[in-house]
């Protein structure tokens, strides 16, 4: 099984994926371990003084100017994880919560927060061990932290709560954890904030929208390609010297994709109506230049989760000359903000695909294809209903694309009086993600049937080559009406895991 090790930086986003998505061990460096150590002894050193310190020897929030004496902070360590583990709603999933604890535990490695080396590997043991906190929809503002999320996986770390175990059965957080042989820590000072204040959450989710959103933007040149194909339309408008007069990283890209999946099509620039076309429609002509400009947000947001990834996010942290300090760095609007950005090109890049999709089913716009791709059309439907599915995930998509960040609600006793909604921002996008790879597998069924309608035309090797993936995968081609929504569910699988990319790229080589 891969191993990640985790030092005071470097975690990457692929440990990440690996941690959350693959179960990957985890194991703490020894440079980790001297950091984590250092950072305690200058905690234990303020904790010892009388002056007071947040977080060390204070209440939290609107309640920081209670000093608090020492008998009483292990309590309130206790009590900071116990009321704010205050979430509601259905549980997120397990790679969520993985991503979540495993990002927290990077932050705590960093030195900057004065959390006990045993706290730190205990979190490492319950994620080695396939233990995941039940961690709620809702409870996180995105400032001040992920917090109600956090806590939840805090109060496992102290033994209490629900969890689930390996096997996937929902039990006492207590329970699982005497049966793996982990001890449940009891928090000192500063160790129960420290495990509640970070963007980690957010960040999490973000990290993994960018992976499969990768894949997915592949996927929809592919689809924009069979389209292109499916209509007869003229891969013209793809040659690499038009794209370099405007040259965006992303549109000069997808073109290239576009242009690789159709060479030596045999359906490209045939007109077979009445009225030859000068020039296909803005749905089919504009495809790199949509496509492209979601990648290059893709690329802005990447960067931005680099700069996060890079960062040691808690409040107040523990700086090398022996200070700890309050901030602000735990506010999620760098990364509220490019989540709801994604969102938005998410969108958009899904309405497109939904209208080359109509103009596939519409036989006075499609060149000679037959209503709705239909066998018998009037005695069949063909896929009428299907393009309805796909406008309802696109019309769910447009209102998932009102941004989450310029909203803003007060909190604590206005002490937290402006709150980025980073967290809900990153739950639209999960949710924009699965609808755009619907709408995307519904274009590819829709634009594979069209091709194989098209009789006595060779479509291009890379699309063949994907017909034929897709057949085999259980998506059926044309024929009279049948019970079509496993054909669609066979689609969505085929371009969710890969194996549409896999199909092309087996005739293309690697795609941009």
């Amino acid at each position: 099984m891969h191993t990640v090790v985790v030092g005071t930086s470097g975690v990457t986003a692929s440990d990440v994926l690996a941690v959350a998505r693959a179960d990957a061990r985890i194991e703490l460096s020894e440079e980790a371990l001297t950091a984590l150590a250092a950072a305690r002894g200058i905690v234990d050193a303020l904790a010892a003084k009388p002056d007071p310190v947040y977080g060390v020897s204070t209440g939290f929030g609107a309640l920081a100017t209670r000093h608090i004496s020492q008998e009483m902070r292990t309590q309130l360590q206790r009590n900071i994880v116990r009321s704010h583990a205050a979430g509601m709603g259905p549980r997120v999933e397990r790679e969520v919560v993985r991503a979540l604890m495993f990002l927290r535990l990077k932050t705590v490695c960093s030195g900057h927060t004065g959390v006990r080396p045993e706290v730190a590997q205990t979190m490492a043991d319950i994620l080695n061990a396939g233990i995941t906190p039940v961690v709620h929809e809702y409870g996180s503002l995105g400032c001040s932290g992920d917090l109600a999320p956090l806590s939840h996986c805090a109060l496992t770390l102290m033994g209490e709560g629900e969890a689930e175990g390996p096997d996937g059965v929902v039990r006492p957080a207590g329970e699982l954890l005497a049966e793996h042989g982990i001890a449940p820590v009891e928090l000192r000072e500063k160790e129960g904030l420290a495990l509640l204040n970070g963007t980690d959450g957010m960040l999490g989710m973000l990290l993994m929208a960018l992976a499969d959103l990768d894949t997915l933007y592949k996927s929809a040149d592919i689809t924009a390609a069979l389209s292109l194909e499916a209509l007869l339309g003229t891969d013209k408008v793809l040659a690499p010297e038009l794209h370099a007069i405007r040259p965006h990283p992303g549109q000069g890209a997808s073109a290239a994709n576009m242009l690789a999946v159709l060479k030596d099509s045999g359906l490209t620039g045939h007109h077979q109506d009445d009225a030859p076309r000068v020039q296909d429609a803005y749905s089919v002509r504009c495809a790199p230049q949509v496509a492209g400009a979601g990648r290059d947000t893709l690329a802005h947001a990447r960067l931005v989760a680099e700069r996060e990834l890079a960062s040691a996010v808690d409040n107040p942290v523990v700086l090398p000359d022996g200070r700890v300090e309050s901030n602000g760095n735990f506010h999620g609007a760098p990364v509220a903000y490019v989540l709801d950005f994604l969102a938005i090109a998410a969108a958009d890049l899904a309405s497109i695909a939904e209208r080359r999709t109509d103009r596939l089913l519409d036989k006075n716009r499609s060149h000679g294809l037959p209503p709705f791709l239909a066998d018998d059309a009037g005695v069949d439907s063909g896929l009428m209903i299907a393009q309805y599915t796909q406008a309802a995930l696109v019309s769910e998509m447009k209102r998932l694309a009102v941004p989450a960040s310029a909203d803003s609600i007060p909190s604590s006793a206005m002490q937290e009086d402006h709150v980025s909604m980073g967290w809900s921002a990153a739950r639209k996008l999960r949710t924009a993600v699965d609808n755009l790879t619907r709408v995307l597998a519904i274009e590819l069924y829709a634009a594979t049937r069209a091709i194989e309608l098209r009789e006595g035309l060779t479509p291009a090797p890379a699309s063949q080559a994907a017909i034929t993936a897709l057949r085999k995968a259980g998506a059926e081609g044309p024929g009279p009406d049948r019970f079509l929504a496993p054909d669609l569910a066979a689609a969505d699988a085929f371009l969710r895991d890969g194996r549409l990319l896999a199909a092309v790229e087996s005739v293309t080589g690697p795609l941009a």
